[in-house]
């Protein structure tokens, strides 16, 4: 059986490290996948969660994204420059994941996080989609976020390279079709990893001297209050990512976009049902500024629910292994 080769992006930790192991360690052995990171000093991780992989599923190669002669220097690295499956997951560092009121932030900083999160994805594809189109086979599958499709209170900057992702996607999907080639959006909600702890250490750090008083009291006392907490109601582990999208690249026919978390689809659903857009941002406003209480009561409920799930979950597993 001919092997598909799966470039990864991302993979030193997080989604990309879990991607990266759980495509590698599949039993029916379909994939070789080529997991990439900007630094290959921080392999050491990906390497012992790899185990006895690595050198036969499993390639770790030097990639930036925001690099061109990295991008080509990696894929000239692959046998004939062949890559099945893209899988892009687009993570430098704590600042793409920028949070904060935009008037504290700079255009440089705003740049650099569109520079990985969008035009990343359009340096990789620029090189690897001729060829998808040359043999009419390929799959896109792209991480993004359901902050691509619903912003989210101080994440403007953020949520715009992902609402960037989104769209550019959607355009190229329909052109994708002609080619016998598939597109596909991941979008978790929120993610417990180490770069959200990461993001959230940055933004306790920011400095809030050219921001008005109320909205510097609202992004310390209500954004950064309330962010762990959030995480742990609606969080997701970087392992629950990588199983869903294990499975879509698997599908005959994977769908185009496949939200992950139900317990964020409530939130996007609030989008669709309105189409002036004013029904999810009266929404978010009441709840966060007038409901605070119910706010943080259903943020309670909902980790309760995650806790619940979970452990239900392990149960079954367990029952099964018996």
């Amino acid at each position: 059986m001919n092997q598909k080769a799966v470039l990864i992006t991302g993979c030193s930790s997080g989604i990309g490290l879990a991607l990266a192991v759980r495509l590698a360690k599949d039993e029916k052995k379909r994939f070789m996948v080529y997991a990439t990171m900007m630094n290959l000093a921080k392999r050491g991780a990906l390497e012992k969660a790899a185990g006895h992989t690595l050198g036969s599923t499993l390639e770790i190669k030097q990639l930036d994204v925001c690099d061109e002669k990295s991008i080509k220097a990696c894929l000239d690295s692959l046998p004939m420059r062949r890559v099945d499956i893209l899988i892009m997951h687009l993570c430098r560092n704590a600042e793409m994941g920028m949070i904060g009121p935009i008037e504290c932030q700079t255009i440089d900083e705003m740049k650099s996080v569109l520079d990985t999160n969008f035009f990343g994805l359009v340096r990789l594809l620029k090189e690897i989609l001729p060829d998808m189109k040359q043999r009419k086979s390929g799959h896109i599958v792209v991480i993004s976020n359901v902050m691509g499709i619903q912003g989210i209170l101080f994440n403007d900057i953020y949520a715009a390279s992902k609402f960037a992702v989104e769209g550019f996607c959607e355009s190229l999907a329909v052109q994708a079709l002609r080619f016998n080639l598939n597109i596909s959006l991941i979008e978790p909600g929120p993610v417990i990893t180490e770069f959200e702890r990461k993001v959230y250490e940055e933004g306790v750090k920011i400095d809030l001297s050219k921001a008005d008083k109320v909205t510097a009291d609202m992004f310390t006392n209500i954004y950064l209050k309330n962010y762990n907490q959030i995480f742990q109601s609606l969080g997701q582990t970087p392992e629950d990512v990588a199983e869903h999208t294990f499975k879509m690249i698997t599908m005959t026919n994977p769908p185009f976009r496949h939200q992950i978390n139900h317990l964020c689809t409530h939130m996007t659903n609030l989008k669709y049902a309105d189409p002036s857009g004013d029904l999810p941002i009266e929404t978010f406003y009441k709840m966060v500024f007038e409901h605070d209480k119910v706010f943080k009561t259903s943020l309670n409920f909902l980790k309760l629910l995650r806790w619940r799930s979970r452990n239900t979950l392990s149960l079954d597993k367990d029952k099964n292994a018996s």
